[in-house]
């Protein structure tokens, strides 16, 4: 019995131990199962939407279209835009004067609410971005207007108020002389009213036949094909659909002065039931232009802000119309769209047989419509052949149909060029790209290149600009980073070392955007963008855009092709543009025949953005650049303050130049040119970062026009010292050292007769005199330092004084600098009876003095010219009197001395 138990419970327990063991084997199944169900899924083709439709003709299209008509239920109603006839004016339209403000300067004035406000800023980033003059002041309620002339000229060529109700409340006076300006000159006024919650329902604008109805909801918006100012916006098109908001405002007149611009339908007719008859007259103007038949005064007045698109686009025409086109685009708009990154991706954002077929497809469309349209593709030939099957024969196909592109090159390896201290190893990356690219039949011959993330472009990378040249004969590059990235409205272009360098466009598209539904912050945002968005304005404003784009946007759903398909349908539906395509090196030289002024760059502090610092050179460091600047002027005493300041233990000049000796001479000349590679080799590189105080004197800088902005773009934070003697002296002291060196109007003509020299005078003694006369008018150029710097960062030195007291004057400049600890010169500094002024105290009691050329022995200015210099300089050195009193510094002893024998 007890063995038959034993039994028993061994064959329950194998049972039980058989059934753990199958529970354990359907677990692992189900593991194993989960884990290739997964492989499977995620490594099979994925069902996915087909690449959206770009936008047909002017309504039409794929994606999520944001102009598609809805009713007052919200339900769609359809689709193709249809052109607009407007009513026929009873009677004739009156001729419309042609303005002329040929008498103002070519500078808009813009009065907004605050420094702040929102559409005071739009405004003012179209302006910027149209490269249009502007001055904002904040609207006065009460209180004086700025001064509108000068020199019998009128300051301003247009006046725009962010709120039109501060132009019509202005003061009788006020308004009075505002309006007499605008009549006299031809100035007109651009105003906008933006309805607020306290805003009235209906009104009269105050002074005109004008009425207004605010707080609407409307649909539909119409063009006027009748109004004048359009110019770029092109007629006849109606933008259908809802209108964002129930803020807007109509206007209505019988006055034959006002012609709309903008219609649009209310939401619901009740509102405006009590203003008439007929379906003709559902339409309101949102945006009229008065043809000055009133008071003669031309403007343009809108119903609202310029959040819609439409707005901005007819504001660039107001501008230009209400400036008789002296603040105007032209029409024409050269577009070139870069494919970077040809041959380089991981797999699955590679460009397939059927992706090239689409590429080569829709340049055939656009050459239909923009002439000589070609995509130009960026290749790194390392990378070619590493996708998949599929993705290797669509780099077959690319290369078989090279011809049919533009080429340009990478780097090789897609690095970055920065990266490269040695320009012999650069080159042998690029000479890898070029056998590649003769291997393989592409061409080598365009003159472009662009570097990976923009690398070496800017910052200037040296090394990158002789490698180019010297391996590919670029001629031309582009980079999104001059000066900054944001705001894209700022990007500039510029030449260094014979290379053309373009601003770039960025156009929403980047390595990660590449399905339609994916597109972050929804496909809306990226049709957004093209309607009348960044995009499309990118184009409106810019003569020249390059837009970068990437292998990876002309795959899978293909985003490039769409994008750049719609927004060319996009811009020839509504405006006048007439767009085309040059290669980039026809290109370069057209962009700067139309902007001259931006072959000289200004060179900024890499180390104040970071995203610059990631693309400069780990070797290269802003420590090297100098904390203050000895800006002159010359003949002042500068040599002897540098050699005073090069005596403090913490204090450290630039390296002496073999040609312009202990000056660098960089923001004031040709050297600039030459980069800040260049002008750091001046200085070592510091032992404390803190305590050491880098500095160079030039003493050109302070009368140059353009040192103070090129000095503020790389030092913003420097400080500046200027050391001012009697002008008077100055300008004899420079008369007699162009005779030390050989100048023969110098040696020709007598000092009075070189500063009392006519206009009609040859030019080498005119050139003398300015040279002499020019830099002692101190208060002005002093002015143009401070408009980039603040008066903090100036010290003024009193020249008199260092040379009768500088253990004095140097303890103020050490003070001022921050400079510690303190240097002791009276023990540094010793009176030099022979040389006449203070110098080095060495070993033995010696002095050590400046060379032969400073404090040379001269004959005493005449009286005659010293009475001519101080009548010449009377009004200069009063305007130095108030200055120097605005800034709270003292003044100078030879110009208290000056005051006194003036009255």
């Amino acid at each position: 019995m007890a063995a038959g138990l034993g039994i028993l419970k061994l064959l329950r327990g194998v049972r039980q131990l058989e059934l753990h063991r199958l529970i354990l084997a359907l677990m692992v199944f189900c593991l194993l199962s989960m884990a290739f169900l997964a492989y499977y899924v995620s490594n099979s083709p994925k069902i996915k939407d087909p690449p959206p439709l770009p936008f047909s003709d002017c309504g039409g299209g794929g994606g999520a279209l944001l102009g598609v008509s809805t009713g007052a239920d919200g339900g769609e109603t359809g689709g193709q835009r249809s052109p607009l006839f407007l009513p026929v004016r009873q009677g004739q339209l009156q001729e419309v004067k042609t303005i002329d403000n040929s008498r103002t300067e070519p500078v808009v004035l813009v009065f907004v609410e605050s420094i702040y406000s929102q559409l005071g800023q739009e405004i003012i980033a179209i302006l910027e971005s149209s490269r249009f003059h502007y001055r904002t002041e904040i609207a006065p309620a009460k209180g004086d207007m700025p001064t509108m002339t000068e020199h019998g000229r009128g300051r301003y060529a247009l006046i725009i108020y962010e709120n039109v109700l501060k132009y019509v409340n202005l003061d009788a006076w006020n308004r009075d002389l505002l309006d007499k300006y605008c009549a006299e000159y031809g100035v007109g006024v651009i105003g906008f009213f933006k309805a607020t919650e306290n805003s009235l329902h209906s009104a009269q604008l105050k002074g005109f036949p004008l009425f207004l109805h605010s707080h609407l909801g409307l649909r539909d918006y119409r063009l006027n094909p009748g109004a004048p100012l359009l110019y770029i916006t092109k007629p006849n098109q109606v933008e259908q659909g809802l209108l964002p908001g129930d803020d807007w405002t109509v206007f209505l007149s019988n006055h034959s002065t006002y012609e709309p611009v903008l219609l649009a339908t209310p939401k619901s007719s009740d509102p405006l039931a009590h203003f008439g008859a007929g379906p003709l007259q559902a339409l309101y103007a949102t945006v009229v232009q008065d043809l000055g038949l009133h008071d003669g005064i031309q403007r343009v007045l809108f119903g609202n802000n310029l959040n819609y698109w439409l707005h901005k686009l007819v504001f660039v025409d107001a501008i230009g119309y209400l400036t008789g086109n002296r603040l105007c685009l032209s029409l024409d708009r050269h577009i070139l769209v870069d494919v970077d990154d040809i041959f380089v991706g991981k797999e699955g954002t590679r460009m397939k047989v059927s992706d090239v077929e689409a590429l080569l497809n829709t340049q055939n469309k656009l050459r239909a419509l923009v002439p000589n349209f070609t995509f130009n593709l960026g290749f790194s030939g390392k990378f070619y052949h590493t996708g998949t099957d599929e993705e290797d024969q669509g780099d077959d196909m690319l290369l078989q149909h090279r011809k049919d592109f533009w080429w340009f090159p990478h780097m090789w390896s897609h690095m970055q060029p920065h990266l490269f201290h040695n320009v012999s190893v650069l080159a042998e990356q690029m000479k890898l790209n070029r056998i590649f690219a003769q291997e393989h039949g592409i061409p080598t011959d365009m003159g472009y290149a662009v570097a990976p993330h923009h690398s070496g472009v800017y910052p200037v990378h040296t090394q990158l600009y002789e490698a180019w040249k010297s391996v590919w004969g670029i001629k031309v590059t582009s980079t999104e980073e001059y000066p900054h990235l944001r705001p894209a409205r700022y990007r500039r272009g510029f030449i260094h070392n014979g290379i053309k360098v373009l601003p770039r466009q960025t156009c929403g598209l980047f390595t990660h955007t590449i399905f339609y539904n994916e597109y972050p912050g929804g496909s809306r945002e990226l049709d957004k963008s093209i309607r009348g968005g960044e995009l499309f304005l990118t184009v409106l404003l810019n003569p020249i855009s390059i837009f970068m784009t990437h292998l990876s946007n002309y795959g899978n759903d293909r985003l490039g092709l769409y994008t750049f398909e719609s927004l060319v349908k996009f811009v020839q539906c509504w405006t006048n543009l007439r767009l085309q395509t040059l290669p980039p090196v026809q290109l370069a030289e057209k962009y700067f025949q139309i902007f001259p002024e931006e072959r000289n760059p200004h060179w900024q502090n890499p180390c104040h953005d970071k995203r610059h610092k990631d693309i400069w050179s780990k070797e290269k460091t802003c420590d090297r650049l100098p904390k203050f600047l000895i800006i002159g002027p010359q003949k002042t005493g500068t040599t002897a303050l540098h050699s005073f300041l090069s005596l403090h233990p913490a204090i450290t000049g630039s390296f002496p130049s073999a040609t312009t000796f202990e000056e660098i001479q960089f923001f004031s000349g040709a050297n600039y040119d030459n980069g800040i590679d260049w002008y750091m080799e001046f200085f070592p590189f510091p032992s404390n970062v803190t305590a050491d105080f880098m500095f160079e004197k030039s003493a050109n800088y302070f009368d140059s026009d353009v040192a103070p902005k090129r000095a503020a773009a790389l030092l913003p934070r420097v400080r500046l010292l200027a050391v001012l003697i009697n002008p008077s002296d100055r300008a004899y002291s420079w008369y007699q050292h162009q005779r030390a060196h050989q100048d023969p109007a110098a040696l020709n003509n007598t000092f009075h007769a070189v500063v009392t020299a006519a206009p009609s005078a040859p030019r080498a003694l005119l050139v003398l005199q300015k040279r002499c006369l020019y830099p002692g008018a101190y208060a002005s150029h002093l002015e143009r330092w401070l408009q980039y710097y603040q008066p903090s960062q100036l010290h003024v030195v009193d020249g008199a004084l260092l040379r009768s007291n500088p253990v004095l004057v140097m303890e103020g400049i050490q003070r001022f600098l921050g400079v510690t600890p303190i240097f002791n010169y009276t023990q540094a500094l010793m009176y030099d009876e022979g040389k006449g002024f203070w110098c080095q105290r060495v070993e033995g009691a010696r002095s050590k003095c400046l060379g032969k050329s400073k404090g040379r022995k001269y004959p005493e200015m005449s009286s005659e010219s010293r009475a001519f210099l101080t009548e010449y300089y009377r009004d200069h050195n009063m305007e130095l009197v108030r200055l120097l009193n605005r800034l709270g510094q003292p003044l100078p002893s030879w110009l208290h001395q000056e005051l006194r024998s003036s009255r």
